[in-house]
């Protein structure tokens, strides 16, 4: 992916099915739900007879499965993922989950969202165990960590699993399947979103957006719990905790960018959000103008609610082609350009002579700001005054999402000012942390990437990756 044209995404989407003879069918309309959330390989794997099939590939949830292939997944219990792969986590192929792990004490799956941030010191524990890597995958990590010696073979799995979840640090929603039963788990602050919900004929489904339930059929019973680990089989669901320590620390971002407006998050509909969030950006940052425009397609919710509290009308300004994924890294500037417009074009008829409000959900490196001002400007606006759902984002994010660095943030070492400058708009404005809170009404919600105050403890490896650092949080 071209650099220049960086956007924000989140790492993976998961989901899993116990109790339907077609489970596999029923996890791949689950994953298609999810397919926003990663786009660079899908994977499913189903149990019969106590055997574990799997298919997975790159590409999206539709070229890798078809009617054929999934017909040889048999059985009544499925997991899956889809995968986006964060910046230096490897090839994608072989990330791509779920991955089956055998072992004498029983075969297991995981699908998993998020990242440890104490990872890098896992895996150098495990390895001075002896424990061999094939992955860049954190799956491998919990994999190692909850398998069992041969004398723990009678010892339900589940001990194994809350031990090893004690062990790690960061944000995480795992499945985890055996033939008979599926785990799963959320990390303990609530960073990760991870919902449990039921079909008609006593099915039990979880995955990471609700919007997967309303696909199925599903009814929405309640999210996992922070800390929790619900165990789904033929007994049907129970709960344990592996830790009392519980936060609803929601990334910030599911909200404002990654998931469907449809979904709800911690009991918030996410469209509801954004819409509020818009309606407090106008009270903080009003402006006169003709018309409200949003950013394709996170924003458009946003700029509802800017509208709706300013009484100026919301136009579709912005049209966004469904059909290009992403634009290779093009030889010259020129043709580089014609790659931004091939996603992204302004309609002239309708912002031609006005002055625009354009409502995006956040500005990452400000590349693709400046050259959506340009276009607007190009098409006829006499101004454009862009207006951010979503406070200035000035620290990187060590639980998934892909910014890792502050040299990519914009705002990080530039002023309010010094961005407008840059993006050539005639006014900017970002949301403020306390809008933000309230547009949810939250009383917690990770903002680290907009106050650096992370949840978590945090261990960075130094530049000759020999030591381990450990930050305090909230430092």
């Amino acid at each position: 992916m071209n650099s220049e044209e960086k956007r924000l995404h989140e790492e993976c989407g998961v989901f899993g099915i116990y109790g339907s003879e077609e489970a596999a069918n029923i996890c791949y309309y689950g994953l298609h739900s999810l397919q926003h959330r990663g786009q660079e390989g899908c994977g499913i794997v189903s149990a019969k007879d106590g055997q574990l099939r799997y298919i997975k590939g790159p590409g999206l949830v539709n070229t890798v499965f078809s009617e054929r292939n999934l017909a040889t997944l048999e059985g009544n219990i499925s997991i899956g993922q889809v995968l986006y792969t964060t910046a230096g986590s490897g090839e994608v192929t072989e990330n791509i989950q779920p991955i089956v792990f055998h072992h004498g004490t029983g075969d297991f799956a995981i699908s998993y969202n998020g990242k440890l941030v104490n990872a890098h010191r896992l895996r150098k524990y495990l390895e001075d165990k002896g424990s061999l890597f094939l992955t860049s995958s954190d799956c491998e990590l919990i994999a190692n960590l909850i398998k069992k010696d041969a004398a723990q073979a009678h010892v339900d799995r589940i001990h194994a699993i809350m031990e090893a979840l004690n062990m790690v640090e960061g944000a995480f929603a795992f499945l985890i399947m055996t033939p008979k039963r599926i785990y799963a788990c959320r990390d303990k602050h609530g960073l990760k979103p991870l919902s449990l919900g039921r079909l008609k004929d006593g099915s039990w489904v979880v995955s990471s957006e609700t919007c997967a339930f309303e696909v199925i059929g599903a009814e929405y019973v309640r999210d996992v719990e922070p800390g929790e680990v619900i165990s789904i089989d033929h007994h049907g669901i129970r709960s344990n905790h592996f830790s009392s320590y519980k936060h609803f620390n929601m990334c910030s971002m599911e909200y404002i960018y990654f998931a469907r407006p449809d979904s709800d998050i911690d009991g918030c509909n996410v469209h509801t959000f954004r819409k509020e969030s818009g309606k407090l950006l106008y009270k903080e940052a009003p402006v006169d103008a003709d018309i409200v425009i949003g950013v394709p397609d996170s924003s458009l919710s946003a700029a509802i609610g800017y509208s709706e509290a300013s009484g100026i009308p919301y136009e579709i300004g912005l049209v966004k082609s469904k059909y290009v994924a992403r634009t290779f890294i093009q030889p010259s500037q020129s043709m580089r350009e014609k790659g931004v417009r091939m996603k992204l074009s302004a309609v002239r008829s309708i912002v031609g002579g006005k002055r625009v409000v354009m409502v995006d959900d956040s500005i990452v490196r400000g590349t693709t700001s400046k050259r959506i001002v340009t276009l607007l400007k190009e098409a006829g606006a006499t101004e454009v005054h862009v207006r951010i759902a979503s406070p200035a984002m000035k620290h990187p994010c060590y639980y998934g999402v892909d910014t890792s660095t502050e040299e990519e943030l914009i705002s990080a070492h530039k002023s309010v000012e010094e961005v407008r400058q840059y993006i050539d708009a005639d006014s900017l404005a970002f949301l403020s942390p306390e809008s933000l809170m309230a547009s949810g009404c939250r009383k917690e919600m990770c903002m680290a990437c907009f106050d650096g105050k992370y949840p978590t403890d945090l261990y960075l490896v130094d530049e000759d990756a020999s030591l381990y650092k450990r930050y305090q949080k909230n430092k």
